[in-house]
């Protein structure tokens, strides 16, 4: 049984084989990689390791249920989320599961968060290079555009380095590079490395599978896509949790801004995206959610003042009338039958060992 298993939910994603050979170089603990092929093959191939575990979908039924899908499969005691573009530091896991001896199990845990150099554009005729964006119609030094290719690179930038992130009273994903200057986290900083953050970016989050499920972190009813760090963050605090960011150890992820004709692999629409939103705001701004034991007023007042929040925005929140709860039993986790056969059928596709 894997100490740490990684889920890496993709659909379309040309990226995903160089991230998964990235993650077997690196790893140093006792960890496994289990990908979901949402509807659409891997191209290029992923690599064959006993490590690497693949569930390969004939339809797509959205990031947030891929995501459960893999959980489902794991029997580690840890789980952590990445999607199909990153990169990661030597070690990244043996350093995280060092971490949990620290903090204990009531938390969610994310790395420093650096931007993916992923490739540079070459021209073969006479080597001019561009960082990675659209595909050049032509050379910029020579003007031929017939053999011009990616080079891949695969670094983590070491600027910018992201450690802190919030929410608006949208709500929306924030930077918080206020809270970097604050006594309290450069205090935690100097002497464990170890700080909190108010919410997550989402791209990458790891916390025992017991918590996974007991929070329902991959709540469908959000939609396929959207919120993902606000809904991981929130309900770890509101349970009574913390959220902590690693600054011993990084990975790198690659913005699909950046990667010019890596786009979105799935159909994303503002009334999807305000979807998800609306749903954030009636679970946890109405203290809706049936976790908590505390308010969202308790989160907003930690971190106070927070970027994109006005006095007025907290006093309208604390009106909101909270009953504390009776904290649920957690339940077991959810799990699929495991047989010793490497590849069997599943309801939404097949299930193989990449070896």
């Amino acid at each position: 049984m894997a100490d740490l298993s990684i889920l890496i939910p993709a659909r379309n994603e040309i990226f995903l084989a160089r991230t998964i050979e990235d993650l077997l170089a690196n790893i140093e603990a006792d960890t496994e990689i289990i990908a979901v092929l949402d509807g659409v093959p891997a191209n290029p191939p992923i690599p064959k390791n006993e490590r690497v575990n693949v569930i390969s979908l004939s339809e797509s039924i959205g990031q947030r249920a891929a995501t459960n899908l893999a959980c489902k499969l794991s029997r580690a005691k840890y789980v952590m989320k990445v999607d199909a573009h990153c990169g990661f530091d030597k070690g990244f896991d043996r350093k995280m599961l060092e971490a949990f001896k620290i903090t204990g199990d009531n938390v969610t845990m994310v790395p420093i968060m650096r931007n993916l150099w992923a490739y540079d554009w070459k021209c073969y005729h006479c080597g001019w290079k561009k960082y990675q964006g659209p595909t050049p119609e032509k050379c910029g030094q020579c003007g031929k555009g017939d053999k011009i290719r990616r080079k891949m690179l695969w670094i983590g930038k070491h600027n910018p380095q992201s450690t802190s992130y919030c929410f608006d009273s949208s709500p929306h994903f924030q930077y918080f590079e206020d809270w970097k200057h604050r006594p309290q986290y450069e205090k935690d900083k100097r002497e464990t490395g170890l700080t909190e953050t108010m919410s997550l970016q989402g791209s990458c989050w790891m916390l025992t599978r017991e918590k996974y499920w007991d929070l329902n972190v991959c709540e469908e009813a959000f939609g396929g896509w959207g919120s993902q760090g606000i809904e991981v963050a929130v309900k770890t605090w509101l349970s009574g949790g913390r959220v902590i960011v690693n600054h011993k150890t990084w990975y790198a992820h690659m913005f699909r801004t950046q990667g010019g004709d890596f786009g979105f692999p799935y159909p994303i629409s503002g009334k999807d995206q305000e979807k998800a939103k609306r749903y954030a705001r009636d679970l946890f701004f109405n203290n809706n959610w049936n976790k908590q034991i505390r308010p969202l007023s308790w989160l907003i007042e930690k971190f106070w003042p927070v970027k994109g929040w006005a006095e007025e925005d907290l006093t309208k929140l604390k009106t909101n009338t909270f009953r504390f709860k009776e904290k649920a039993e957690p339940k077991p986790a959810e799990s699929e039958p495991v047989t010793s056969d490497p590849v069997r059928n599943h309801q939404t596709g097949v299930i193989y060992s990449a070896t």
